[in-house]
């Protein structure tokens, strides 16, 4: 085991438990912890996002590897504003082009998510950050545009088609695979649900007890959904926990072990100072 593995548990162990104290109270720890995740996070995001969008996606179409030698003069000098950049920034743009499949011939219409992009960049400055208004407006607009379109394909219409039962050629009763029963209990709950959205009419009498019903099926539907998604975080506690557990072994110098003393140490110091202020 060499340093920097053992010196990462150490890190690992640190942040793990500073996120934890926070069921103590909120303390130094917390936000050391909290505000590294955060950086980090968003470091790491942009990073991810600019090589596997902006860079093959919009400079690799803007200038792609050409097919031969550049000829012509509006070519050469959009290659010469490409060579420029090449030399301020050879990772990002490598000689000769970039090759990333999307064929030899730029493809100009991408200067206007380019001219967008940078329009956005432009908040930061103030004297300019109108600009990023009209940038933002246009992606917020298409982002909206494609979104519907594709949760009415994707729910919706799902949606409509799974409530589409059939009652023919089925099994009464079945656990795994469709069934008469089953589609039943599809049918009612969709129905049930539906209506008690309905609010033009007042959910009394028989009215009201179908839309309970509508009730039942709604609330069961997001306690799966509620499990599921605790079940999701359940899975990453018993992780943290394991690793823990793997490094506070002699392997990594019992780093789970001194950093938790080393922390309940220091926060009792804190919470002590704390408590003489505030009774001063």
């Amino acid at each position: 085991m060499n340093g920097s593995e053992i010196f990462g548990a150490w890190v690992a162990v640190f942040l793990t438990l500073g996120i934890f104290s926070y069921l103590y109270k909120d303390n130094p720890f917390y936000k050391i912890a909290e505000h590294v995740f955060v950086g980090v996070s968003a470091g790491y995001w942009m990073s991810m996002f600019f090589w596997t969008q902006i860079q093959p996606n919009l400079f690799g179409r803007l200038w792609p590897v050409p097919e031969g030698a550049i000829s012509g003069f509006f070519m050469r000098t959009w290659y010469g504003i490409y060579n420029f950049f090449g030399v301020l920034l050879p990772s990002v743009f490598p000689d000769g082009g970039i090759d990333k499949g999307h064929g030899t011939h730029p493809h100009f219409i991408y200067i206007i998510p380019f001219i967008l992009g940078v329009m956005m960049l432009l908040s930061v400055v103030s004297k300019w950050s109108w600009f990023a208004r009209l940038g933002i407006a246009y992606t917020v607009g298409m982002a909206a545009g494609l979104r519907a379109y594709a949760f009415l394909n994707s729910n919706v219409l799902v949606q409509l088609k799974g409530s589409a039962v059939s009652f023919v050629g089925l099994d009464w009763f079945s656990l795994t695979d469709a069934s008469i029963i089953n589609n039943v209990i599809i049918l009612i709950g969709t129905i049930t649900g539906l209506l008690y959205f309905y609010f033009s009419k007042e959910h009394k009498g028989t009215f009201g007890k179908v839309t309970r019903v509508g009730i039942y099926f709604l609330m069961i539907s997001f306690g799966a959904s509620f499990g599921f998604a605790v079940m999701g975080r359940i899975s990453l506690l018993i992780g943290r926990f394991t690793d823990l557990i793997t490094y506070g072994s002699s392997t990594y110098n019992y780093a789970s072990l001194w950093v938790l003393l080393l922390m309940i140490g220091l926060l009792a110091v804190w919470t002590f100072k704390g408590d003489k202020k505030v009774a001063s």
